[in-house]
């Protein structure tokens, strides 16, 4: 199995709204290492690492938005190289 890592950076009302505690939830179950924090512009940045079929379905519950409060209006991937994640953390 091969390990991808990615940045998503998401955009909407993606803070206060629980956005990342939802991410954490999410990494746990797809098993996914990596973080999530807020940007100063509003929108949110998560570095995600894990196997492919795994990253695909956080990536799909992400883009689905965490609760009736959250609206999610753009989602940017990029891949990026292998790091060094021993969990996932929020920032």
């Amino acid at each position: 199995m091969q390990l991808i890592h990615v940045s998503i950076d998401v955009y909407g009302r993606v803070q206060g709204v629980g956005f990342r505690y939802t991410t954490f939830t999410y990494a746990q179950q797809f098993s996914i290492v990596g973080s999530v924090q807020n940007l100063s512009d509003g929108s949110v940045h998560i570095e995600a690492q894990g196997q492919h079929a795994d990253l695909n379905e956080f990536i799909s519950a992400i883009k689905h938005g965490p609760n009736r409060f959250a609206r999610v209006d753009d989602v940017k991937i990029k891949s990026q190289p292998l790091a060094d994640y021993s969990d996932f953390s929020i920032s």
